[in-house]
């Protein structure tokens, strides 16, 4: 089935982040975060008893009318010529219900819908854990990205420090110079911290969807910038109708149809019947005896919940309508938002960074030869990391409304080569 297996491949490429493979026992994928929470959520493991209890009720589905044994003692301590037992009559009957209309392939058929319903209900409750588990993998790599641009900030910062100083020395400038460079080296190290902070946060969230309580993991390093090629809204609306969240209303619709057919088989009156011997004491002979009843008015009893079950089966029809239009909404704004935030990513990658890093290179060097102020250096030194800022965010939130779309679409995409932080070395 197609939901099964997009269920196992959907959001594999979530975040698009490039993963590695994990280089020791405590480096950890967003593939095997995936696995963890695959095995041991409590919400896809709270399914297996609810299967159980559904097989249950099909088998009971199945069960067709008791056969009823009795007995019956007439005629017995009375007064007059019945208070002996020469007139007593013994009647010894089987009886059972005759069920009319198909209750009995109603009944199954809405047991069985019930059970096929809760597969679909299972592929949506993993699509939006594997989101959720993309998105906590994701906080985790953003904040590991923080701190590599708070460590390259660092390093700028310590070199301004260091060529206010030597400027100092030659009395070339003031105190005040260096007290500056390093106030701003010192808010460079409050981002590293803070960022660290963060990814200790951020990992302890993660290690709460599989109930570890004291992670000890480290996640494979990732660039959040690879982004894929993503196909035109057209053709992921189109993948739109076969979404887990869409084919769960087409299961529901089975439920609906099958509990207005077993209303409309109880328009149908059941025959009650009974058969039986009777003895009669008084004379030692032995009778056949029988009955057949049916209760009036079946039909007219029958009708408000035929109506009920009909109102009921035409506001699904609604209800998927109004989902469909909502998960629509939703699609077309995050493939908006990813792909505004790609074409951030790429400008800021070839066109800003490459001249604000020669730029500030320049800098350094004039200020070195004392031909521009350390307010014209630090400035750069901020545009650079400001820049580098902005396009994790950009990335950061691409990845967002991509696996958004993954979940809508239950769709992967390949992710595109990965590269390095502006300043990397190799």
């Amino acid at each position: 089935m197609r939901l099964r297996l997009a269920a196992k491949a959907v959001l594999v490429a979530a975040c698009a982040l490039a993963l590695g493979p994990a280089l020791a026992a405590d480096r950890l994928t967003l593939d095997d975060a995936f696995e963890r929470v695959a095995t041991t959520h409590p919400e896809l493991r709270l399914l297996g008893p609810r299967r159980d209890a559904l097989t249950a009720e099909l088998d009971r589905a199945a069960f067709r009318p008791p056969w009823v044994v009795g007995a019956e003692l007439e005629n017995v301590g009375g007064t007059g010529d019945a208070s002996g037992v020469q007139g007593a009559e013994l009647t010894l009957t089987l009886a059972s219900v005759f069920e009319r209309g198909g209750k009995l392939e109603a009944r199954r058929t809405l047991a069985q819908s019930r059970i096929d319903a809760l597969a679909l209900e299972r592929e949506v409750r993993r699509l939006d854990l594997l989101a959720e588990v993309a998105r906590r993998y994701l906080a985790i790599v953003s904040a590991m990205r923080q701190r590599e641009i708070a460590q390259l900030d660092i390093a700028q910062r310590t070199r301004t420090v260091a060529g206010a100083r030597r400027r100092l020395e030659a009395g070339a400038s003031p105190e005040s110079v260096v007290l500056t460079a390093q106030a701003m080296l010192a808010r460079a190290e409050l981002d590293r911290a803070r960022a660290e902070q963060r990814l200790a946060a951020a990992r302890q969230h993660l290690a709460a969807l599989w109930g570890e309580r004291a992670p000890t993991f480290e996640v494979v390093a990732t660039d959040p910038r690879a982004l894929p090629r993503i196909a035109g809204f057209g053709e992921l609306a189109d993948l739109l109708q076969r979404t887990p969240e869409l084919a769960q209303f087409t299961g529901e619709q089975r439920i609906r149809e099958a509990r207005l057919q077993l209303a409309r088989t109880a328009a149908t009156p059941d025959l009650d019947w009974q058969v039986g011997v009777r003895r009669l004491q008084e004379t030692d002979d032995v009778a056949l005896v029988g009955s057949v009843s049916m209760p009036l008015g079946a039909s007219t009893r029958a009708q408000p919940e035929i109506r009920q079950a009909q109102a009921e089966l035409v506001s699904l029809e609604i209800e998927r309508e109004a989902r469909g239009l909502a998960l629509y909404s939703t699609l077309a704004e995050a493939h908006g938002r990813f792909l505004s935030a790609q074409v951030e990513v790429d400008r800021l990658q070839r066109d800003v960074l490459p001249r604000l890093a020669r730029a500030e290179a320049a800098a350094e060097r004039a200020y070195r030869a004392g031909a521009i102020s350390y307010l014209e250096w630090a400035q750069l030194q901020s545009e650079t990391t400001n820049a580098r800022k902005q396009q994790l965010e950009a990335a950061l939130d691409a990845q967002r409304a991509l696996i958004e779309i993954q979940r809508l679409t239950g769709e992967s995409f390949v992710t595109a080569a990965p590269e390095r932080l502006q300043g990397d070395t190799p």
